[in-house]
């Protein structure tokens, strides 16, 4: 009982760990029906509109966050999701067919030369 007690908190203090030192991401990629709608730096503040056809998302980025500040979708999950900032986060918007996602476009792999 002891050693499975102490095998749990060291699992959730290393989720934990994973999850606040997440490495952040730097670039912001927008999807619309699975092709590139565009790419924009986290670093740079700016609102971006998103339209397709009737469909619209209204991106803000701000303080190196990413949210989604209004749609046109039905029920706005979009809208109420937490701002994205960290490396593989996504805001998706199924009915308008968006998809915000942040990635890392540095890496810190080392170069393998065989």
């Amino acid at each position: 009982m002891i050693f499975t007690a102490a095998l749990l908190l060291i699992f959730c203090a290393l989720g934990f760990a994973v999850l606040m030192l997440g490495r952040s991401g730097d670039t912001v990629t927008v999807t619309v029906d699975q092709s590139v709608y565009g790419k924009y730096p986290l670093g740079e503040d700016r609102t971006v509109e998103i339209r397709c056809g009737d469909a619209m998302n209204l991106l803000v980025i701000r303080d190196g966050r990413a949210s989604v500040e209004s749609a046109s979708c039905p029920d706005g999950i979009c809208v109420s999701h937490r701002p994205i900032s960290r490396n593989g986060e996504s805001i998706i918007c199924l009915p308008n067919k968006v998809v915000i996602s942040v990635s890392s476009e540095k890496t810190n792999a080392p170069d393998i030369v065989a």
